[in-house]
């Protein structure tokens, strides 16, 4: 028997199941309630340990859970600023090869109106200089002419002195 002013170590599992047990039915043999009741004790202390320790296994369990499902969750939010990232880094870049396009086609629109402009001016100073030039044709021919009206003039004024000296 145990005194009770000293507290007993016992030994959980099956040991202290089977211990627990054997007090409890001694103290039945021998009719003493204290060892039947510390036995009883005894057991209900060893299943209460179990049971923490399957408590204890269990909250490690849900713990260990709810920690994977904290990583998951952490590496959704982590996957999801990713691809935002990348999806506007795709939106800069199609606003850049945009913006690109639209200077090119404007380069090119500038370029074409300065080559119209630049022809047109050219077929300006061609029209300008062939009509100089008609020009120029018309006064030489004008030119000649007059030098042949007057040589025919001279000529005339010669035939007429011929005929007529007195008239001058």
């Amino acid at each position: 028997m145990t005194n009770p002013e000293i507290p007993e170590r016992t030994r959980g599992g099956l040991a202290g199941k089977l211990a627990g047990r054997a007090k409890q039915a001694a103290g039945a043999v021998l009719g003493n309630d204290d060892l039947a009741r510390e036995g009883r004790l005894q057991q209900a202390q060893v299943e209460a340990e179990a049971d923490a320790k399957l408590a204890a296994e269990r909250a490690r369990v849900v713990e260990a859970e709810a920690e994977i499902e904290a990583a998951r969750t952490e590496n959704e939010i982590e996957r999801e600023r990713l691809e935002n990232e990348i999806a506007e880094r795709e939106r800069v870049e199609a606003i850049e090869r945009d913006r690109e396009r639209a200077e090119h086609a404007a380069q090119a629109e500038a370029a074409q109106r300065a080559a119209a402009a630049d022809r047109h001016e050219r077929g300006q100073k061609a029209a300008a200089n062939a009509a100089e030039n008609a020009a120029e044709q018309e006064r030489a021919a004008a030119a000649r002419e007059a030098a042949e009206l007057r040589a025919r003039a001279r000529q005339a004024e010669t035939v007429a002195d011929a005929i007529d000296p007195e008239e001058r």
